[in-house]
């Protein structure tokens, strides 16, 4: 590289070269000295060469030149190359014409070195431009709020920079280097922190959706239950018409296309009719489902280089959301804030299953489900403890619903929901307790509600709903309104309640993770019977409150029960999925048949307490008369109207089964007083024309009996010759009294055949009252004479 040296005038230049110009020898000498000196340091003798040919004088430089040369290495070399240069030498052009090509290398070489200069200039202008354009772009986005490119711009700036420190040209304006170093960093900080501001609006904003979201979803559940129940219930219908065909089991669930953007469309809708915005302007729970702003925080912070430190805090954060939404108040009723708080569960783990599905790696699955185990522990204990301190099994029933729900929705999602079912399980003999004692109270409210009369029913819809609704017809005519029913109001309350047992017993079976429930189902049913009807029932009957006709309404109710209680056997089997015919197979005896029998029992007792009220007309019976009395005794007339009136009440009610049994057990009673009145201490003596008089009442009954052959023609069970029988004692002891062979008594063959329902000791007892004027066996009985001692001798021995 040449030095550049500026110009100066000739004499200044040939003064600077050390060549002669017409000056002493002392001159001379210093201009060689400079040349030698200037040829030592090795600068640039340009000068000195322009300066010797623009004076005419080049022989002077060329001796000093050589005199330089001679005491150098390199210069023989050079020497033997000088032959080759002297023809240049001549052929150079004289000094006018070189003096405008040396000017000419002087502009070329300043203007080469004014454009490198620019080149230099422009390059760092255009670098200057660069980072401010960059800067402005930054800035565009940071007004934007797009974030993003800012932080694309602001690292290209700062990749600008950091490349500046190794560039041996470096960024030539300090002042902006320092300005740009302080902005890049506050760029980023004000980034994080502004995002960090939307992620934690965010965070508000998706406590409120989630609650949204959790009560959509289990709303779509209770939905889907909903119809599955509905197809249930048109095959059951199906299935009491005597269709063909098994009871199906088809399954309902979720729409498999219905995800967490469904469901925050749909909570959408219903938002805008809800109150609580969270303190937001009532944005739709779309808007609050947004995932957007998480994912934006997530891309920010991944740009900053702080990815695994926003994973930590969102986990953290929503760690500390979860246990706030665990906090139970206790200002509220657990019964009234249970649905907002498991549908903020269930929003909660929708929304981390849909963050988990496509947040990119924001959250993993460990980290999920170790909140959920967390959740659900919570959940068990929140269960656990509410569930020790209710009493009442509506609520119960209430809580264990939604739990199902939400154990429905969130399987769906692929969490395990056992242990929240496991719960509801061991609680459920608490429930069935609670279910019963609130049944048995109402039974005996039912009861104590009824006046044991016929009920009326002036409508069809009333027919339908005491009727038809418990299969309680025994036509499948519709009657003609208004209908008088053969029970009593208490039989379809007792049904509704019973019913409305087991469907509250098959909802909280149902729905719990266990398939065959109808044996518990049914356990249960035979206690609510025997224990709450049957047991109020009978305290009922036992209570001593009820007249002839309440407990002739009471006995068939109970037969109508009957009925009822296989109404209720079939919709337990129904309800839980169980094909009759299999069902049947377990079935068990009548529940009510304690109950049952205690009202016939009290219907009979009640009859007969009348029967002796009318046999107290006996006092009247002349027992020593001369003829016997026309048309039979009055206490016999007053029974027969008795009876009758009561057959004809009772036939329309009472199963003639029912009705065939307590009338002959009233008449076993008639025939047992009619014996009683012979043995009777009021009764001395008697005669033929009293045994007369009571043979025509003892006919009234028989003719009576016989009279109902056409109540009961179609009864295999019984008949009139039954009845009759249930007098056998009464007749067989007129029967002997009124013989002309008493003596027939004594032999062991007729006896059994025509007597064998006389006791010994009442024949002898009444023997020894009856007078008679005839020469029979019975007018020695009275007698003292020793015929009369061998005949009761024989009758004892006997």
């Amino acid at each position: 590289m040449r030095r550049k040296i500026a110009a100066a005038d000739p004499s200044s230049a040939s003064s600077a070269a050390g060549l002669p110009n017409g000056g002493g020898g002392d001159s001379d000498r210093q201009d060689l000295v400079q040349l030698s000196s200037a040829i030592s340091n090795g600068d640039d003798l340009g000068p000195f060469v322009r300066r010797a040919f623009a004076s005419g004088r080049p022989d002077a430089l060329l001796s000093a030149l050589r005199q330089s040369a001679s005491g150098r290495p390199p210069v023989p070399p050079l020497r033997r190359r000088l032959p080759q240069v002297l023809p240049l030498r001549l052929q150079r052009p004289p000094p006018l014409r070189r003096r405008p090509l040396l000017s000419s290398l002087d502009a070329f070489l300043a203007a080469r070195a004014l454009a490198a200069n620019l080149s230099s200039a422009l390059s760092a202008a255009r670098r200057c431009a660069r980072l401010l354009s960059l800067c402005a772009r930054a800035n565009a986005h940071l007004a934007a709020d797009d974030l993003y490119l800012a932080l694309r711009a602001v690292d290209a700036v700062d990749r600008d920079l950091s490349l500046d420190s190794r560039d041996p040209l470096p960024l030539p304006l300090p002042a902006l280097r320092r300005m740009l170093a302080r902005a890049v960093p506050a760029v980023r900080a004000y980034a994080q922190r502004r995002i960090s501001k939307d992620f934690s609006d965010w965070m508000v904003r998706i406590r409120v959706a989630s609650r949204h979201l959790g009560q959509v979803a289990i709303a779509r559940a209770s939905a889907a239950r909903q119809r599955e129940e509905d197809l249930r219930a048109k095959q059951r219908q199906a299935e009491e018409q005597s269709r063909v065909g098994p009871l199906g089991a088809p399954v309902y669930s979720l729409d498999s296309d219905a995800d967490a953007d469904d469901i925050a469309a749909a909570a959408a809708q219903s938002s805008s009719s809800s109150s609580d915005d969270g303190g937001f302007n009532s944005p739709s729970a779309a808007q609050w489902f947004d995932l957007t702003p998480l994912y934006r925080a997530f891309h920010i912070h991944q740009t900053l280089g702080l990815e695994d430190r926003f994973k930590k805090y969102y986990l953290e954060n929503r760690k500390l959301q979860l246990t706030s939404d665990f906090q139970v108040t206790s200002v509220a009723p657990f019964l009234e804030s249970h649905q907002q708080f498991f549908a903020q569960v269930a929003g909660f783990f929708i929304v981390e299953d849909r963050i988990l599905r496509t947040g990119g790696g924001l959250i993993s699955r460990p980290g999920v489900d170790a909140l959920w185990e967390a959740a659900v522990a919570k959940m068990v204990s929140v269960l656990e403890d509410q569930f020790s301190r209710m009493q009442t099994a509506n609520h119960l029933l209430l809580i264990k619903d939604y739990v199902s729900l939400l154990g429905v929705t969130l399987r769906r999602y692929g969490y395990a929901v056992d242990p929240l079912l496991d719960v509801l399980a061991k609680h459920r003999d608490k429930y069935h307790d609670l279910l019963l004692a609130d049944c048995r109270r109402q039974v005996s409210e039912a009861l104590a509600a009824d006046a044991f009369e016929q009920m009326l029913m002036k409508k069809e819809y009333e027919y339908s709903m005491n009727v038809l609704a418990f299969q309680l017809q025994t036509s499948d005519i519709m009657p003609a309104f208004p209908y008088v029913a053969p029970f009593s109001s208490a039989v379809p309350n007792l049904c509704r309640i019973v019913r409305s047992f087991v469907e509250d017993s098959v909802s909280f079976m149902s729905h719990g993770g266990q398939l065959d429930f109808f044996p518990v189902i049914n356990r249960y049913l035979d206690r609510l019977l025997s224990e709450a009807v049957d047991a109020s029932i009978l305290r009922l009957v036992d209570g001593g409150g009820l007249g002839v006709s309440q407990a002739m309404q009471v006995a068939a109710n109970m037969a109508v029960m009957e009925r009822a209680c296989d109404f209720f056997f079939r919709h337990a089997a129904q309800l839980s999925g169980i094909p009759l015919r299999v069902a049947e197979r377990g079935r068990r005896d009548f529940p009510l048949k304690k109950s049952r029998d205690a009202a016939e029992e009290l219907l009979l007792r009640l009859l007969r307490s009348k029967i002796d009220e009318f046999f107290l007309l006996s006092e009247t019976v002349s027992w020593m008369a001369d003829d016997p009395p026309p048309g039979g005794n009055d206490y016999s007339n007053e029974v027969i109207i008795y009876l009758e009136t009561f057959v004809s009440t009772a036939q329309r009610i009472l199963p003639l089964p029912v009705l065939r049994r307590v009338l002959h057990g009233v008449l076993a009673h008639v025939s047992d007083k009619i014996v009683g009145l012979f043995l009777s201490d009021s009764v001395k003596r008697f005669n033929a024309s009293a045994v007369t008089g009571v043979d025509a009442d003892l006919r009234l009954f028989e003719s009576f009996a016989e009279n109902l052959s056409g109540l009961f023609a179609d009864s295999e069970e019984s008949s009139a010759t039954e009845l009759k029988m249930a007098m056998v004692e009464a007749r067989q002891l007129v029967n002997l009294l009124m013989s002309n062979n008493p003596e027939s008594f004594l032999n062991p063959v007729i006896r059994e055949r025509s007597y064998n329902k006389l006791d010994y000791k009442k024949v002898v007892a009444i023997s020894e009252k009856f007078r008679d004027s005839s020469d029979r066996l019975f007018s020695t009985f009275g007698t003292r004479g020793a015929k009369t001692n061998n005949t009761k001798r024989n009758l004892w021995m006997h």
